[in-house]
Order: structure tokens, then C-alpha cells, then sequence
């Protein structure tokens, strides 16, 4: 009796649910790119009456273990509970809490242990958010999905911009003010989702298991969006010694400028290839066209001589990024083979996330002081063009 109600595609979200939960991922990025990029290394120099790269270092590596396992562990268990919400709602509340508590730390030694607690606590919303995304989303919306995700880091790095607009807020209240934003993109999608979820996509798969083990296809998506991330990652710690070493004095909010405009031209784009595969069921050739820009960009910048030049090879490759990343995200619901393990399985997919920015500072050391820039350009091709070939192997039509 139950083969045929299996057999039946899931029926497609409508559009007023993909706006909500595209602002509810946005909202997790609002969480915590204006601390970690802006308002976290501003509270260390206070702190220490002035910057302390080391300080900076150590918060920032122990939060993204802390994340990286706290990520995998509520996945876990919001696949055991088989619900998403309610963990997403307690996730809001505490990490809101602890974002504020983080603001009033009084040594950096205080700091560190509370922004460990505060990414467990993001965690706890952020993990079940992107598995509720599985539940709810069939494939025929995945590329359209993936496209509204681009909003995710435009609005965070329009959030960190606006919560330290001179004259807008008093440094004080800025936490106050990061919460407030995050709640009020988290919530509308949480509160008016319920009964989204589509039972033929949360059904369990008889031959779970290890999917890192078992499934080619999961591996080489995994890889893929690792190598992407490695190159994005060092492109965004580096960007600015690069270009002062092409053009000395070339001003931060210069930096500031290129990157808002890398991620708001990667939006529209995102969400036109995304309709664009789904219309066609080419899920895979969007993400392998973005992985060979993103190496040609990198070409570019290795042998440009002039800043026009270095600034169009980083915009080509930023943008490509911005939207293989997007993408990616999404498409990875696709292949992952047991959604009684969706969050779990989610979990280790977002060690790619925090992965490079463990790998970055070995590579730059062993490089750039040798060889220059170019020589970590041209490898950060090779990477994106290795990841273009795994995905060519995912799907032979896709």
C-alpha cells in the first residue's frame, strides 16, 4: 500500500517558503560573520589595549573546532528526534544569549571559552536549519534553493557594515543589535514552516550507512567543495597584502567595496543557473562551469601586473566562488543517501567549511615568502580545476 504514495515526486514548496527560509540561512550568517570579521577582533584590542593577532588566532581556531564538532553532534541528534524546528528555535535563544554575554567578557582567556560555548549554541540552530532544508525541498527546487542561499553572505557582510556604520549604534549595543537582526530573520521561516516537510523525503533508506565509506559520488562532492573552499578561504584572509603589494597604500574599505560587490552581483547569477538546472535537470554543469572560472580568475590574478587586472581576476574568481558555494550547498541534499542521517551526514559535509582555515597558514608560510603570490594563485587553480573534474565524474548527464 505504501509503494505508491513513495513513487509520487514530492510536491514543490511555494515561493513565499523558499523566500523565508533563504532569509532564516541569511540570519545564521548575520549570526556570526559581524563578530567573527569585525566586533570579535575590536573586543580582543580592547581588551589587550591593542591588536593581538595571536589572541585573534587562538579564538578563532577553538571556535572552529568547537563548531565543527558541535555541528556534526546536533545533527545527530536532530535526526534521532526526527524533528528540526525545535532545535533550531532553542539554538536562537541560546546563541542570542551568549552573543551577549560575549560582548561583556573581561579577559581574553574569558573570551575564548565563551565564544566555544556561543559556536556550540550557533550550532544547535544552525545544523538542524540546513537539514530542514532536506526535509522540506524536492530535488526539482535544489538549484533554485542553492541560488537563494547567495543571499546568505551578502547579508552578512551587509550586517557587519551596518553594525558599524559610524554614529548608528553605540559600540555597546552592536551585539544587541546582531541578535535582534538574526532573530528576526530566523523566526518567520520557523514559525510559519510547519507541516513543510515532505514525508517521501524524510522516508529512511534501507541501506544506510557510512556515507564517506560507501558512496563514491557523496566523496567526491565533499572533496570538490573543500578544494573550492581552501581557495576562497586564503583569497579572503590575503586579499588585501596581495593587492598593497601590487599597489602600495590601496585602502581597506577598497577591500571592504570589492567584497560587497562580489556578493551582491553573485545573488541574481546564483539564482538564474539555479533555475536553470532545475528546468533542465543539469544539477552537476553549473557547479563544474563555476569550479573552471574560479581557476581561470586565479590564472589571471597569478599574472597580472596592474591593479585593474588583479582586481578583474579576483571579482572573475570571487563571484564564481560565491556561486559554486551556493550552489554546492543545496546539490549536496541531493546525494546524500540516508535521510534518517541527514543532519549527521550534513555535519561532516560542513568540515569544509572549517577545514581551511586550519590548512591556509601552512600553505601561505610555505609559499608566498619563496615563490610570491603567484605561485599560491596557480596552485589555488589547480585545485579548483581538480574539483571541476571530481564533479564531471558525479553525473555523466547532470
Amino acid at each position: 500500500m505504501n509503494a505508491p504514495q513513495a513513487a509520487e515526486p514530492p510536491e514543490r514548496q511555494p515561493r513565499w517558503f523558499l523566500a523565508l527560509f533563504a532569509l532564516a540561512a541569511a540570519g545564521g550568517a548575520v549570526a556570526y560573520v559581524p563578530l567573527l570579521t569585525v566586533l570579535l577582533p575590536q573586543r580582543i584590542a580592547d581588551l589587550q589595549g591593542g591588536e593581538d593577532i595571536a589572541a585573534l588566532a587562538q579564538v578563532t581556531f577553538l571556535g572552529a573546532v568547537m563548531a565543527s564538532l558541535a555541528n556534526i553532534a546536533v545533527g545527530m541528534l536532530s535526526d534521532r528526534t526526527r524533528v528540526r524546528r525545535p532545535w533550531i528555535i532553542a539554538g536562537l535563544i541560546a546563541s542570542n544569549a551568549l552573543l551577549l554575554v560575549v560582548g561583556e567578557a573581561g579577559s581574553v582567556r574569558e573570551l575564548v571559552v565563551l565564544v566555544m560555548v556561543w559556536q556550540v549554541a550557533l550550532n544547535l540552530m544552525l545544523a538542524p536549519l540546513m537539514a530542514w532544508a532536506g526535509d522540506c525541498f524536492p530535488d526539482e527546487q535544489k538549484g533554485v534553493l542553492g541560488g537563494a542561499l547567495a543571499l546568505s553572505p551578502a547579508l552578512g557582510a551587509l550586517a557587519g557594515s551596518l553594525v558599524t556604520y559610524a554614529g548608528l549604534v553605540e559600540p555597546g549595543a552592536r551585539l544587541m543589535l546582531v541578535a535582534l537582526l538574526v532573530s528576526a530573520l530566523v523566526l518567520p521561516a520557523v514559525l510559519l514552516g510547519g507541516g513543510r516537510e515532505r514525508p517521501a523525503l524524510m522516508a529512511p533508506a534501507e541501506t544506510a550507512g557510512p556515507f564517506a565509506v560507501r558512496d563514491r559520488v557523496v566523496l567526491r562532492m565533499w572533496a570538490a567543495r573543500l578544494l573550492v573552499q581552501v581557495a576562497e578561504g586564503g583569497m579572503f584572509a590575503f586579499l588585501l597584502y596581495w593587492l598593497r603589494s601590487i599597489a602600495p597604500g590601496y585602502p581597506e574599505h577598497g577591500v571592504a567595496n570589492i567584497f560587497s560587490a562580489v556578493l551582491v552581483c553573485a545573488v541574481p547569477l546564483s539564482l538564474i543557473l539555479g533555475r536553470w538546472s532545475d528546468r533542465n535537470a543539469r544539477p552537476v554543469r553549473p557547479l563544474v562551469a563555476s569550479a573552471i572560472l574560479c581557476a581561470a580568475g586565479m590564472l589571471v590574478m597569478a599574472a597580472a601586473g596592474t591593479l585593474a587586472w588583479a582586481i578583474a581576476g579576483y571579482v572573475l574568481f570571487a563571484v564564481a566562488a560565491a556561486i559554486f558555494l551556493a550552489l554546492h550547498a543545496s546539490q549536496t541534499l541531493r546525494v546524500l543517501p540516508a535521510p534518517q542521517n541527514r543532519g549527521r551526514d550534513l555535519g561532516v559535509f560542513n568540515l569544509t567549511n572549517t577545514v581551511p582555515g586550519m590548512v591556509m597558514p601552512g600553505l601561505t608560510v610555505m609559499l608566498v615568502p619563496q615563490f610570491g603570490y603567484a605561485a599560491l594563485f596557480v596552485l589555488f587553480a589547480g585545485l579548483s580545476l581538480t574539483s571541476a573534474a571530481l564533479l564531471g565524474q558525479v553525473f555523466r548527464r547532470a
